[in-house]
């Protein structure tokens, strides 16, 4: 089981009917995101693998894991945002034991993403993952 926050997340994709309906959320949540400065989108925070340019900035402080993020394609920032929710505020000893497949596999991305996003947001969970490894 995911943090409280995933959940209800999790509870808010049920009542979503609909791909369409879903989709519309995830955009919705990457316009609400804080914006990511542009001194921060440099090479050290892009994230490669991803078909839209992407930039993940990782803190742990504190024992805790989080990260902010941005994308050029309004998709992939609400990918972003789906992310934060599932990793930020998190012991950095817990990240890697999140399932992020089967976590946003309950939110049904696996059927609707592209191959190219799908991969995408394999390497922005690999990233997180590693950076919470290293720590």
């Amino acid at each position: 089981m995911a943090n409280p926050d995933f959940e209800e997340l999790v509870e808010t994709f049920e009542f979503l009917d609909d791909w369409e309906d879903r989709y519309r959320h995830v955009i919705e949540m990457g316009k609400a995101m804080e914006p990511l400065e542009d001194a921060l989108r440099v090479p050290a925070t892009k994230v490669d693998g991803c078909a839209s340019q992407v930039w993940l900035v990782p803190q742990i402080k504190d024992g805790v894991f989080t990260f902010r993020g941005a994308s050029d394609a309004m998709i992939v920032q609400g990918l972003i945002a789906i992310l934060l929710t599932l990793y930020n505020n998190q012991p950095v000893a817990e990240v890697a034991r999140i399932d992020a497949p089967a976590e946003l596999a309950r939110l049904g991305l696996n059927d609707h993403l592209s191959a190219q996003r799908s991969n995408g947001l394999r390497a922005m969970v690999e990233r997180i993952r590693e950076t919470a490894a290293a720590a």
